[in-house]
């Protein structure tokens, strides 16, 4: 098990002149830390790492890595939609001292199964690390079948886990049927994070969590510690908020929200643009009703 509990998926910082801000960067890792955050993802989605150089990707990585110094699991995503790429990101991300690797279904060029089953293995074979599967059929257009994340859980000895954000919780509990008794399913949805662990589930990679940490954590634990109710009032409670934090594309929202709590983590890269001001006082007004301290800030500048 890389980890129980809550993972943020970690924003970038980004200076004026658009290169990653690694002063904040350990700023964040430390705030997460003392706010009960129980790993980090680094250069996932939220982290735009799609927008990164592989040299950026790769010193984020270890600036986190290095930070965080063995306190908590470090889990990078290191995966593009060409496999030889993404063996060497997963290799970088390795000697850098990642703990675990997040791989994500190839997006645009549509694997089919046959290709989709030899991508995985074979970044699998290719690292030592062990690996959390992504299925996010929404933003890749590849959904990975629950008899598939189970031939690869049983073939594949460090493919140890998944991050299941289909939204659909019918596949989630086929994936649970069929997988082995070891194997980590971490939910990838924060609106859904009680139902999925009411299915065995073991925690979740957050976006919410950039903004409410310790209530993500607290969500998960109460759940594990047998406190079904006490998790399902938190899901609820954050539930406005989770929806605000997903009006526009993530990461705009919560990078937007974490410069209105006065983080000032910078601006977002293109094609990210700026929120429509209309969802920006959705927002806004969603963090003022979490209890959170909402700065005056302009919005974020894209660069």
């Amino acid at each position: 098990m890389i980890f129980t509990g809550s993972a943020v998926a970690l924003v970038t910082p980004f200076n004026e002149d658009n290169t990653p801000n690694f002063e904040k960067i350990k700023e964040l890792v430390e705030y997460h830390i003392a706010n009960g955050t129980d790993a980090i993802v680094a250069t996932g989605t939220t982290g735009e790492a799609s927008t990164m150089t592989d040299e950026e990707q790769l010193e984020v990585i270890k600036c986190i890595v290095d930070t965080v110094n063995k306190r908590i699991p470090v889990i990078a995503g290191a995966s593009t939609n060409d496999t030889r790429h993404s063996i060497s990101l997963a290799r970088g991300a390795q000697d850098m001292g990642a703990d675990a690797l997040l791989i994500i279904t190839p997006y645009y060029n549509k694997a089919n199964r046959t290709g989709l089953k030899a991508h995985f293995k074979t970044i699998a074979d290719a690292v030592d690390l062990p690996i959390i599967l992504y299925n996010v059929p929404s933003r890749t257009g590849v959904n990975i079948a629950p008899d598939l994340v189970a031939e690869l859980a049983n073939e594949c000895e460090n493919i140890v886990a998944i991050k299941e954000a289909s939204g659909d919780i019918a596949q989630v509990a086929e994936v649970a049927r069929l997988v082995p008794d070891d194997f980590a399913i971490y939910s990838g949805n924060d609106d859904s994070i009680t139902p999925l662990l009411s299915l065995g589930g073991s925690g979740v990679i957050s976006v919410l969590a950039n903004v409410c940490p310790q209530q993500t954590h607290d969500l998960v634990a109460k759940f594990l510690d047998g406190d079904v109710k006490g998790s399902c009032k938190i899901q609820l409670e954050l539930k406005a908020l989770i929806d605000a934090l997903f009006i526009e594309v993530n990461p705009v929202p919560v990078k937007t929200a974490l410069n209105l709590l006065g983080f000032e983590i910078g601006h977002l890269r293109l094609p990210l643009g700026e929120m429509n001001p209309k969802n920006l006082e959705v927002l806004k007004q969603e963090l003022i009703n979490a209890g959170l301290d909402v700065k005056q800030v302009a919005e974020l500048e894209v660069k």
